[in-house]
């Protein structure tokens, strides 16, 4: 009888984090005080910019979080109590939350994992000694949410590793102090940096894929393309968070619209990071083209892939509104310092070959176009645009990269990861697979119209005899011996009849004992 309650209580507990993750499936949208003030904030300053936000017709456009980060904290009282520094905000947090909340906003809120916050360490703010969650989480989590009233809270790992604790330990209690407030509307962003891993999806609805961002293109750049390959881990309720925005901050206004376009199509959290009391009408009607924010906002919730890359001339592309419709959403990046003319082939997006094209930044419409669309687009540029179909076919192809990896891990040695590999499909690869019956990989989204009978087409690289298992929606594990390429820089292929189901399906591979060959990519096509 322990055992069944224990199990109850642990599955109940696992339910109630995946139920309060999924509650909200928007990437969230507002303003973050850290990037243009980092602790040099105050009272006025936190009511001024909310204010702004509805002045601005920010709030009108979707942006409803105002969002206090580091540096408004005082210290801890005889009891451990946390209460707000007194010069900087001498009417108390509830005061400001209150503001926030009467203009109809939602009010966010920050702290560390660790007992001392971000500040502490790199800003010089004495004050953040001892302040953060650890060892405080029930009484912090209830002073947070139920007597100041705050809505978000981003927890950072600045003071997390002296905790001794791993990350998914640390989050987790925090996530169920939240729950035990009784607030189910709290959302919650790990701000560690990387991608935490797959046990986040079901804690946090938003996570930090890298370091700090900074107001410049290299950062920009650097943040896309260390999440080019994480929507695997994208979905309605938890997000990919490529760090707050610099639109505003001094880059070019080509910069600004790529930087946005990128967050939009990427469904990474919208929160602005400039000052916007001070915002320019050229920079508004960046962060406020609703056709731009579509994207970011599409009910589907996903993330974009890579759909070809020559260069710096990059397109990316997620379905809109349907998963298996015939609504694309389409970027042509350019990353180079020259003008590009950049192609998107529909065959490349699976629908038929005419296509009618409407371009996002200038909403409107452009025509009909056959076989593909093409653009010159501008230095640091980007071309966002919404194609539009007859018919979607059926994809052939599924490239190993944007597999949902259980154990993934950035740069990892000992669990599935993806590389870059010339000579690969896309360029890209899964290695490090296997070795453990949780490190698996699953090709979700495996779609067939009508279902029957399919051939799947593995595509390899193993410079000895390793062994796969794969299995189709929880069915039968089929086992393959002996798969070696002759290299590991050489592709090579083994084919099986499979029978799908109508609709999407699953196709899970690994092994168990040993590390499983390199994969390249799978097609699936019909008998």
């Amino acid at each position: 009888m322990l055992f069944n309650k224990t199990l109850l209580s642990i599955l109940f507990c696992a339910s109630v984090l995946h139920t309060n993750a999924q509650k909200q499936l928007n990437p969230m949208m507002g303003w973050s005080s850290w990037n243009t003030f980092r602790v040099r904030i105050h009272e006025d300053l936190i009511k001024a910019s909310a204010d702004a936000m509805v002045d601005k017709g920010l709030k009108d456009a979707g942006y409803l979080y105002c969002n206090i980060d580091d540096g408004y904290f005082g210290g801890r009282d005889a009891e451990g109590k946390l209460f707000p520094n007194p010069a900087k905000f001498p009417n108390g947090m509830k005061a400001v939350a209150d503001h926030i909340h009467s203009l109809g906003l939602k009010a966010g809120i920050y702290s560390d994992a660790g007992s001392n916050t971000c500040g502490s360490i790199y800003d010089g703010d004495k004050l953040g000694v001892g302040v953060g969650l650890f060892g405080h989480e029930t009484q912090d989590c209830t002073t947070f949410f139920k007597e100041w009233g705050y809505d978000y809270i981003k927890v950072d790992w600045c003071g997390g590793e002296a905790t001794k604790k791993s990350e998914q330990q640390r989050y987790t209690a925090i996530r169920e102090s939240i729950q035990a407030t009784g607030r189910t509307d709290i959302r919650l962003n790990i701000c560690r940096w990387q991608f935490p891993g797959t046990w986040a999806i079901d804690v946090a609805e938003s996570w930090r894929t890298q370091t700090d961002i900074g107001p410049n293109w290299k950062a920009v750049v650097h943040q896309f393309d260390n999440n080019l390959f994480l929507a695997a881990y994208a979905g309605p309720g938890h997000f990919n968070d490529m760090d707050m925005l610099e639109v505003g901050r001094g880059m070019t206004h080509e910069e600004d619209k790529s930087h946005f376009g990128l967050w939009c199509i990427m469904s990474s959290p919208l929160m602005i990071g400039c000052d916007i009391r001070t915002l320019n009408e050229q920079t508004l009607s960046i962060l406020k083209n609703k056709e731009v924010i579509a994207l970011n906002q599409d009910p589907l919730g996903l993330q974009a892939k890579l759909i070809s890359q020559e260069g710096d001339k990059i397109v990316l592309s997620k379905p809109l509104q349907q998963l298996n419709g015939t609504l694309r959403g389409v970027a042509l990046f350019n990353k180079s310092e020259q003008p590009q003319t950049i192609r998107v082939r529909f065959a490349d997006l699976n629908i038929s070959p005419k296509a009618t094209v409407r371009d996002l930044w200038q909403q409107k419409e452009l025509g009909t176009f056959t076989d593909y669309y093409e653009a010159t687009v501008a230095p640091h540029g980007i071309a966002l645009l919404k194609v539009s179909a007859k018919e979607a076919y059926e994809p052939l192809k599924y490239e190993a990269e944007y597999a949902f990896m259980k154990e993934y891990l950035p740069k990892s040695d000992s669990c599935a990861t993806f590389k870059a590999k010339e000579g690969s499909s896309g360029g890209y690869m899964m290695s490090h697979l296997g070795n453990n019956p949780n490190n698996w990989a699953e090709f979700r989204q495996v779609y067939s119209k009508k279902g029957g009978d399919y051939r799947l087409t593995i595509y390899y690289l193993s410079g000895e005899n390793r062994n796969l298992t794969y299995s189709i929606n929880d069915g039968k594990e089929i086992l393959l011996t002996d798969l070696n390429s002759g290299s590991w820089d050489k592709v090579a292929s083994t084919s099986n009849t499979i029978r799908l189901k109508p609709g999407n399906n699953v196709i899970r591979m690994g092994n168990a004992s040993a590390f499983a060959p390199d994969i390249d990519k799978i097609e699936v096509s019909r008998q």
